[in-house]
């Protein structure tokens, strides 16, 4: 019987880290506005990484930030290579996370509920 690899979840949590990094210190793109990396998914063979990323803002400006993401994924790329160590660096596929919108939707409709008609 195979033992399920944990080497995935560590890479995902690693890669995490360095683009939080990323995000907080070394970008230059003026498309890229206030951007959190809330979650990182890798395939099991390491050569892909989902990478889903809260964004404040409107809907253009949440559109350009993930258009300033994409063309830095090449540079974030190497980037990880050369900080992770690994045989092949994962390619990274950005993706808008809209589940705080949706909970901050869901509590204000709640809220409303909650207090009396007039």
């Amino acid at each position: 019987m195979k033992r399920a690899s944990h080497r995935p979840e560590r890479v995902s949590e690693l890669i995490r880290q360095a683009v939080g990094a990323f995000l907080t210190g070394d970008v230059r793109d003026p498309r890229i506005g206030f951007v959190t990396v809330t979650g990182v998914e890798v395939s099991p063979d390491l050569s892909h990484a989902n990478v889903r990323v809260s964004v404040m803002g409107t809907e253009d400006e949440k559109a350009r930030s993930l258009e300033g993401l994409a063309s830095a994924a090449r540079y974030l790329r190497a980037q990880l290579s050369h900080e992770l160590h690994l045989r092949t660096s994962p390619e990274l596929h950005f993706h808008l996370d809209r589940g705080l919108e949706h909970a901050q939707r869901i509590d204000r409709v709640l809220k409303e509920l909650k207090e009396p008609g007039d």
